[in-house]
């Protein structure tokens, strides 16, 4: 037994590495033996079979080879027979592959199958009868019919023998085709009355070891003369017939002739072809010699056909012929695809070039019919290589992208190239596994929002949405603040963002005036691994509300003395009398302030301007009009609803001050006053008995508390603290505020009995006076203020964009301009100073105040002391364009010292008036002799 091995290895132009190997192997082999070491010939590893789970691949034929992984050899599966296998198709093969995969590779394997002597000739019948005329002459032909030899080869038929050979001998004819015509001749003449019957032994023996051989019997009956055989009229027919031809289509007619007569010369055709299936396909007709097709005829099976034919007499002469039918091929089958090997679901991230798919064509037609193309035509990043024969790979041609094309039907069409052509598709579903490549992306690029102030916490302000182009947990989106800081305190106690719906909630109530808007990110980050984030910017604008009222800072309003405008009788119309200065802390249209006057004492001689607050005359002062005017100015600003705040002007009408101090004396003592005082009077009794037994007890009660305090603060030596009015800011950081000092200085007259403090307030015509003084004038000094601080840590608010001017003539509060005066009652409504302009008409003020005081005569100075608390600039705005100096042309200084005491006056009287506070009130100044005489009075009154 010899075993051929024929091994080939090529290298593709793919990603994959096909080889081929061929064995020889006898047929006939036992269940179980080895073919060959498939492994070994294709340089692969054993395990590399294994992981591969390496298998064989036959198509739709059997499965006579398997495939042991675990040795790496093939073993004969199933009992090879090769007559049944290929008849007598020589050279007989077995072709499969052998497919892997991880990564898919496959390799072609063929194995031939050899013959053995295992088939021995063969007749198709035991005997065979002939009736031979004994006039038959010497060399008369005698066909016989021939033996059949499954085998090929040396295996097959090799010759016949004839026993006896008295009077026949044999005569081989070889074809075209290899096979043997067997002849009978007649070497010497018979002789019937000798011998009427004749019985002789036909052998037929083949070339194998051992030898093997086939008999069959002739029985000869001897007739009476005929001596004329039926002749064809040629040995050799040819014809053909596509194989979609009709039963009992005429193949082609054979022809004979006989020169006998009578009934020797009836001629007979019959079809001699044994063991095929010819019989089965073909047909003669005896008597004419038409052959025709009685079967169904199919190319792919077989393609030619040899017809034998024989025609005999009546006297048992014969001739024979053959017809070499040609089968014509029709393109009647379509391509087949079959799947070798493919995935469902690959990653979007998986590279160019990767194997998705592994096919196999067949077309069993031959020629153009057989050639076959396939391809896909959709637009997709797959391509359709051809690795060899037959043999296509469905490949990623480009990136794939989950967000774009989750599923692919890639439809594989494949076309032979007949006329007309057949073709076949296949379609493949391919899943694209999603991967975490797309970070969320927010609607918009920035967010605005906008809440109005003093609302309710937890309030949702918007929703910030964003949206993850990925697929399940990697397109979860959570939404997170980032940390940050507004202002030095934390965002996160500002706002809060929800995780899930991204909803954004206010987590504390919001002063427009502490804050105007801010800004802070909020990233959007999904739920893969790693997870990819985004971040957006959000700004949250704070909207005003009308919840300020407004704020008089000029004139001042005392508590214990009276401030008046001095107007000379000699002012003409228009005269400036003063101005009324206030300011709202509030935004935009809620700090449009107008100016009404709701009542004076002659109303026929003053008006206010409605947007600048300026008090003028409005016809000529005479000597008939008072010395004293009331004016009653109510601000209100443009909110909804609107808010108001009102304030006393006192005017003197006179041209020195002696007349003032005459007709002032008594300035508080008016009708009004003196109508209701004994109805105050009364009321006032009846309060103070009712509460003096109750005050009583609470005046005990409180002083025995403060003597235990007193005790407690002595002996544990803690300091006094003072107490300062809201809002004051802590600039330090060290929850006290430095200490300033404000002296009065009161310069008196020829009279002890009473004293009179007159105070500047940004003109030379404003006076302060004390209800219980006879005509002492003092003039206030602030001897320190803030302001001669540099170093002093003062917090500025920058500026309201509200309150910005244009650079031509600009409006204050009060309407006052740096250019030409505006007329009274028109124009547009005014727009709020910035700070800085406030500041600096604070500090104008104070210089006006200082040179005023300068200006006093002579005379003896009493000193009183009041302590009062520091304030910062953070709420004191510039008020530079609201101060004026009435009926005077006098430039506006910056001397320091001057600054102080406007400054410290103004601001005073524009914070707003403490609040009742468990902290302990700031200690007294000491009194002086003059503070001391006016407290000695006001306890005898």
């Amino acid at each position: 037994m010899r075993r051929q091995v024929l091994l080939f290895i090529s290298v593709l132009s793919l990603s994959s590495v096909f080889g081929q190997v061929s064995y020889s192997i006898p047929e006939e082999m036992a269940t179980g033996s080895v073919v060959g070491n498939t492994a070994q010939d294709l340089g692969l590893d054993v395990k590399r079979l294994k992981s591969g789970k390496a298998r064989v691949y036959s198509g739709d034929s059997r499965e006579y080879i398997e495939l042991n992984n675990e040795r790496g050899v093939l073993l004969i599966k199933e009992r090879i027979d090769r007559e049944a296998l290929c008849g007598e198709t020589t050279p007989c093969a077995l072709h499969f592959q052998i497919i892997l995969e991880n990564p898919m590779e496959f390799y072609s394997v063929t194995v031939e199958i050899t013959d053995i002597n295992d088939n021995p000739p063969s007749f198709e019948k035991g005997e065979i009868k002939f009736k031979i005329s004994e006039s038959a002459v010497v060399g008369a032909k005698f066909d016989l019919e021939r033996a059949m030899d499954l085998d090929v080869g040396t295996n097959s038929l090799q010759n016949y023998l004839l026993k006896p050979t008295d009077n026949f001998i044999l005569k081989l004819h070889n074809q075209a085709d290899g096979t043997k015509n067997v002849e009978m001749i007649l070497q010497k003449p018979l002789d019937r009355e000798k011998n009427e019957f004749m019985s002789l032994v036909l052998t037929a023996v083949d070339g194998g070891e051992p030898q093997m051989s086939g008999t069959m019997q002739i029985l000869i009956t001897v007739l009476d003369v005929n001596d004329n055989a039926p002749v064809f009229t040629q040995p050799v027919y040819k014809a053909t017939v596509t194989e979609n031809a009709a039963k009992g289509t005429v193949v082609t007619t054979v022809s004979a002739s006989d020169a006998d007569h009578g009934s020797n010369c009836k001629i007979t055709y019959s079809i001699t072809n044994t063991l095929d299936e010819v019989r089965h396909m073909f047909e003669v007709n005896e008597e004419s010699g038409e052959v025709t097709l009685i079967g169904h005829i199919d190319y792919e099976k077989k393609r030619h056909f040899q017809v034998n034919l024989r025609a005999s007499d009546n006297g048992g002469l014969t001739d024979s012929c053959k017809v070499i039918v040609d089968i014509i091929d029709v393109n009647d089958n379509e391509p087949t695809i079959k799947i070798m090997s493919k995935s469902n679901i690959i990653s979007e991230n998986a590279n160019p070039n990767t194997v998705v798919t592994m096919i196999n064509i067949q077309d069993p037609d031959s020629g153009e019919n057989g050639k076959v193309r396939c391809s896909i035509y959709d637009d997709i990043p797959f391509l359709l290589k051809s690795t060899s024969n037959n043999f296509y790979s469905l490949v990623t041609d480009s990136d794939l992208d989950r967000e774009r094309a989750s599923e692919y039907n890639i439809t594989v069409t494949c076309s032979d190239e007949g006329v007309p052509s057949l073709s076949s598709s296949v379609t493949l579903t391919l899943q694209i596994s999603d991967v975490n490549d797309n970070a969320p992306v927010f609607e918009r690029s920035s967010y605005e929002a906008y809440i109005v102030e003093n609302n309710t916490p937890g309030l949702s302000i918007f929703t910030v949405k964003a949206r993850d182009a990925d697929w399940n947990q990697n397109a979860r989106v959570s939404y997170i603040l980032e940390d940050s800081s507004v202002n030095g305190v934390p965002v996160s106690s500002y706002v809060s963002v929800s995780a899930d719906s991204g909803v954004i909630h206010a987590v504390r109530s919001f002063d427009y005036e502490q804050i105007k808007d801010f800004q802070f990110r909020v990233k959007a980050q999904d739920g893969g691994s790693p997870p990819l984030s985004s971040n957006v910017t959000v700004k949250i604008l704070i909207q005003d509300q009308n919840d300020n009222a407004p704020q008089v800072l000029y004139p001042v309003q005392t508590g214990g003395s009276l401030v008046a405008e001095m107007v000379p009788r000699s002012a003409d119309v228009g005269y400036l009398v003063t101005k009324v200065v206030a300011v709202d802390v509030d935004s935009g249209q809620n700090a449009w302030l107008s100016y009404k006057l709701q009542k004076a004492t002659d109303r026929a001689l003053f008006e206010v301007g409605l947007q600048n607050g300026e008090i003028r005359t409005i016809r000529q002062v005479t000597d008939k009009d008072a010395v004293k005017q009331r004016l009653t100015v109510v601000v209100e600003d443009n909110g909804q609803p609107s808010r108001s705040a009102t304030v006393n002007v006192n005017v003197a009408v006179a041209d020195s001050f002696p007349e003032v101090l005459s007709e002032f004396t008594d300035f508080t003592h008016d009708k009004e006053y003196n109508d209701n005082l004994t109805f105050y009077l009364v009321l006032a009794l009846a309060v103070v008995s009712f509460l003096f037994i109750t005050c009583l007890v609470v005046i005990i009660s409180v002083k025995i508390y403060r003597w235990r305090q007193s005790r407690i603060l002595y002996h544990s030596s803690l300091p006094v603290i003072p107490y300062y009015p809201p809002r004051y800011s802590d600039t330090l950081g060290t929850g006290t505020l430095p200490h300033v000092y404000n002296y009065e200085v009161c310069r008196t007259t020829d009279s002890r009995k009473s004293d009179c403090k007159f105070g500047r307030a940004g003109s030379q015509n404003v006076l302060i006076m004390d209800p219980s003084s006879s005509g002492t004038m003092q003039r206030i000094q602030s001897e320190k203020s803030i302001l001669d601080e540099p170093d002093s840590p003062v917090e500025q608010k920058p500026p309201n964009n509200d309150w910005r001017f244009t650079q031509g003539p600009r409006p204050g509060p009060s309407g006052a301009t740096g250019g030409p005066e505006v007329a009274m009652g028109t124009g547009p409504w005014p727009q709020p100073p910035t700070e800085a302009e406030q500041l600096q008409a604070l500090m104008a003020a104070a210089n006006e105040v200082s040179e005023a005081t300068a200006t006093l005569g002579p005379g003896t100075m009493g000193l009183s002391t009041r302590y009062s608390p520091q304030f910062t600039l953070q709420h004191v705005p510039d008020y530079r364009q609201n101060v004026y100096i009435p009926g005077s042309t006098a430039t506006l200084t910056s001397n320091p010292q001057q600054q102080q005491a406007a400054a410290q006056q103004a601001t005073q009287q524009a914070l707003p008036p403490p609040q009742a506070s468990a902290q302990p009130e700031p200690p007294k100044a000491a009194q002086t002799p003059a503070s001391k005489k006016k407290s000695t009075k006001k306890e005898k009154k």
